[in-house]
């Protein structure tokens, strides 16, 4: 059995996923109708086999603390467990997590409680299926102290990332930050001929890590002001001659949930008819609460590319590539494309909703058209509103609704009322 703790890290403010983030942390968006982002490594973790995690995170932080503690149960038979770590006052630390390296230095006494050879680094805004123990067990044959898994890209998307260059034993000998397009050509690595038929000859980092626990307990009594990894750590046991470093790369879906636009786009592509990250496969299940939620009601909608989620009452007259989420109430007549709809945390009751004089009834109301627009839970959304996102709008701020990179996001709770019109 390999002994190997996950450290799951959730981010900070995540100012990128605003407004989505103002009341939630980022691992605790909801994503794909009925998940939320931390159920993605999670579940990576337990169909590895790794049952043993932590999730850090200091930000809006109650949610995500409820959903794991209302989805994340192990038996007295198993000794796994999901524990959620704050930020924390300590006899070493009083301050709040000041990067990925130093959450996990502040949280190490906690991990030592435990017996365990390795620590898996996970991020909790990606979306992705890795066999870990496949991983792990690359690390060990490698004889690597550091294993970075990495992804090949072209030479278009390669700007964007920390790209590792890889010798033709898999081990990594140098590192750049974001190189330049004219740069590129000397950080080409020696990959598989099916990633050279692509054009994808950089190994760029996913920011998923194992560490030996001796070279991370020396790397946090060596450099005890560093903060990040990927930025300090990384390059440099990369740099080091002492320490062996590892790239073990990963042909298959994995984008990272990091701005409004990937995040929608994310979601989109769950709807294609194969979609590139499969939630529909016996092995690689995506775990989540079990909600005991009715099946969802459709009266004579027209349904094309819909991922929808259960307890949903829907009298649309269309709806095209979008998704649906928990206990969605849509109005008639109402059509629906390019949207992500995150549904509502309760049921209205019929004597709740016939006393509504506001018209605040929660879910889209009639005769609506929305189109790239994301609808954040609990919203209202009146009568004959109009709500259409395109690439052209300017970023703005509102009291109910945000526009980034050409979406509109209404925001958790918000209330637009009859005739609304955004975007026209």
């Amino acid at each position: 059995m390999i002994k190997m703790l996950s450290v799951i890290l959730g981010g900070g403010v995540g100012s990128r996923l605003y407004p989505l983030t103002k009341d939630r942390s980022k691992p605790a968006v909801p994503i794909g109708g009925k998940y939320r982002l931390i159920d993605i490594p999670i579940s990576n973790c337990l169909n590895s086999g790794v049952r043993r995690m932590f999730v850090l995170t200091q930000y809006n932080s109650a949610s995500l603390n409820q959903h794991i503690a209302n989805t994340y149960h192990f038996d007295i038979f198993s000794n796994g467990f999901v524990n959620l770590m704050a930020a924390e006052q300590t006899p070493s630390s009083n301050e709040w997590f000041q990067g990925t390296a130093d959450a996990v230095r502040q949280i190490m006494h906690h991990l030592d409680a435990h017996d365990y050879d390795y620590v898996l680094i996970l991020s909790g805004d990606q979306l992705y299926q890795m066999d870990f123990e496949e991983l792990a067990k690359y690390h060990i044959s490698q004889k690597a102290q550091l294993t970075i898994a990495t992804i090949p890209v072209n030479d278009r998307d390669a700007p964007g990332f920390g790209i590792m260059k890889v010798d033709e034993k898999g081990m990594v000998n140098n590192f750049v930050e974001k190189p330049a397009k004219e740069e590129l050509g000397n950080w080409m690595s020696d990959v598989e001929d099916k990633y050279k038929r692509e054009n994808k000859h950089y190994l760029a980092s996913m920011g998923i890590y194992i560490f030996n626990k001796e070279l991370l307990k020396k790397l946090f009594a060596d450099y005890p002001k560093a903060t990040d990894f990927g930025k300090e750590f990384i390059p440099h046991c990369i740099q080091d001659e002492n320490t062996t470093v590892a790239s073990y790369a990963f042909g298959d879906y994995w984008t990272d949930i990091g701005t409004i636009r990937s995040f929608f786009e994310a979601n989109i592509e769950l709807t294609d008819t194969i979609p590139k990250f499969n939630l529909f496969d016996n092995q690689k299940i995506v775990y989540t609460r079990g909600r005991m939620l009715p099946p969802s009601k459709v009266f004579g909608t027209r349904f094309f590319k819909a991922v929808v989620a259960e307890g949903c009452i829907i009298h649309a007259e269309k709806i095209e590539t979008s998704v649906i989420g928990l206990r969605s109430r849509i109005g008639e007549a109402t059509v629906i494309t390019n949207a992500v709809v995150m549904g509502n945390d309760k049921f209205q009751s019929l004597e709740e909703m016939m006393n509504d004089t506001i018209g605040s009834q929660l879910g889209i109301g009639k005769y609506c058209v929305i189109d790239h627009a994301i609808i954040d839970k609990d919203a209202s959304i009146g009568d004959h509103c109009i709500i259409k996102g395109n690439i052209n709008m300017k970023d703005e701020e509102t009291e109910n609704y945000t526009v980034r990179d050409g979406i509109v996001i209404v925001k958790k709770g918000a209330v637009l009322p009859a005739g609304t019109r955004i975007g026209m």
